[in-house]
């Protein structure tokens, strides 16, 4: 069974600093792109950064700048660096996973085969 468990979500104040952890299991994603996604109340799910197995990276324009991606094949995980985190950026925040092999980073949430259950982050003004 494949699971992609989420940590580290939290209340902090605007312009602090938050890091995700998604940990997959039930198989390597080694090959795969994963991305991180945020749903917003009252709001469609969003994507909000993604990276492919080879190290290339892609984010929304909101968070260019203030968020990084990265990943450990080794440990089948990736990671989401918050920093000058903004009340906007209040929602839930899922990890994903695509289940096919390529390296096309694709910012709709169909094309992304497994789901985390999802970390909460609030951040304060």
């Amino acid at each position: 069974q494949v699971q992609l468990v989420e940590s580290g979500g939290g209340l902090v104040q605007a312009g602090g600093s938050l890091r995700l952890s998604c940990a997959a299991s039930g198989r390597t994603f080694s090959r795969s792109v994963m991305g991180w996604f945020r749903q917003a109340p009252g709001k469609e799910r969003e994507f909000v950064a993604g990276i492919n197995w080879s190290g290339s990276t892609s984010y929304v324009d909101s968070v260019k700048g203030r968020f990084t991606i990265s990943r450990d094949n080794a440990k089948n995980t990736v990671s989401l660096q918050m920093n000058s985190l903004k009340p906007e950026d209040t929602a839930v925040y899922y990890c994903a996973a695509d289940g096919g092999l390529s390296l096309k980073i694709r910012v709709g949430a169909p094309f992304y085969d497994y789901w985390g259950q999802g970390t909460q982050v609030t951040v304060s003004s």
